[in-house]
């Protein structure tokens, strides 16, 4: 969370600025979430009027700030990357997630339409990112691959904090650890933030080539999609989490969740045991803003009640 209150001093103030404008309801806290790895993400922290993240541009290391004010978003960048950080503020606040979509069909139950409906009506603010990185995107998600968010979200942690820089500004902020300090390291010294080799070898492995990963932040979301998934170790969950983040994909369903098929097929069937099947053919109707629909549901806390303790965190010698 962003300190309520916090200013930045005069000899703090940032080397370039932009505004946004917003046409209708902005919820920033639910908009950005997604780009925040857990509650002490060190690159990442997202409020209701205001956020900070901090990433490697082109042009060099950036944090960026935006603050929303009447009419729309305020965009404040410090570092090399300045120019690039507000430049890239439009994308990140986004466009409205639901609305008519050109080439788009609705063929849902009368029922099943209504209810999404009415669950886009009860989140009026909701809006779709869009980073353009690709990398910043890949990395955390193949840490959370198979294991608890709780996990992940202290392994990335601790990985950002031992292997990534200062970021610039007046906020504290980390950068994440560049694709070649990551790709240079063994295996064996991702155990310390508790990554046992197979996640660690995507890591290294997606880092050796990660300038022609990130040139895919310009190719179609589809075409990323392809690309990445043939990389080994990268599923079908990891690129849709990847792209739904870097490309501002509305359909990026994460098959393979541990918790949205439950969710889906709870919300829309009262089934309790929801299969990744069911949930695919629930969601179908919807396309292409299925990746909405499954945000709307886990919005509205909707999902089966709670019958088995929480999975207990492991030790890097049990994974």
């Amino acid at each position: 969370m962003i300190a309520p209150g916090s200013r930045v001093g005069a000899a703090e103030r940032p080397d370039a600025e932009a505004w946004v404008p917003v046409d209708g309801p902005y919820d920033m806290a639910a908009s950005l979430s997604e780009l925040q790895r857990g509650p002490f993400d060190p690159t990442t922290r997202v409020g209701p009027r205001r956020s900070v993240q901090a990433w490697r541009a082109r042009s060099g290391p950036v944090t960026l700030e935006l603050t929303v004010e009447p009419g729309g978003v305020r965009a404040r960048a410090w570092g090399p990357g300045a120019g690039a950080g507000v430049a890239a503020a439009s994308d990140l606040v986004g466009a409205p997630a639901w609305g008519p979509v050109a080439g788009a069909t609705v063929d849902a139950r009368p029922t099943f339409e209504e209810f999404v409906h009415r669950l886009a009506r009860r989140a009026p603010g909701l809006r779709l990112p869009r980073t353009g990185r690709v990398m910043d995107a890949l990395v955390p998600a193949v840490i959370e691959q198979k294991v608890t968010g709780t996990e992940a979200w202290r392994s990335w942690r601790r990985l950002v904090r031992a292997s990534g820089e200062a970021a610039p500004g007046p906020f504290g902020l980390r950068l994440a650890p560049a694709p070649d300090v990551l790709a240079g390291l063994p295996y064996h010294a991702f155990h310390r933030f508790g990554i046992e080799r197979r996640r660690a070898d995507s890591v290294r492995r997606a880092c050796l080539v990660a300038a022609r990963l990130a040139a895919l932040a310009d190719a179609p979301a589809e075409e990323a999609v392809a690309r990445l998934g043939s990389l080994p170790g990268i599923g079908v969950w990891t690129t849709n989490e990847v792209v739904r983040r870097s490309h501002g994909w509305a359909d990026a369903v994460s098959v393979g969740d541990y918790h949205h098929a439950r969710q889906v097929c709870w919300a829309f069937d009262h089934d309790a045991a929801g299969t990744d099947e069911r949930m695919l053919e629930l969601l179908e109707p919807f396309r292409p803003r299925r990746a909405v629909v499954v945000r709307l549901v886990e919005m509205a806390g909707l999902g089966p009640p709670r019958r088995a303790p929480r999975a207990r965190l492991r030790s890097i010698e049990e994974i």
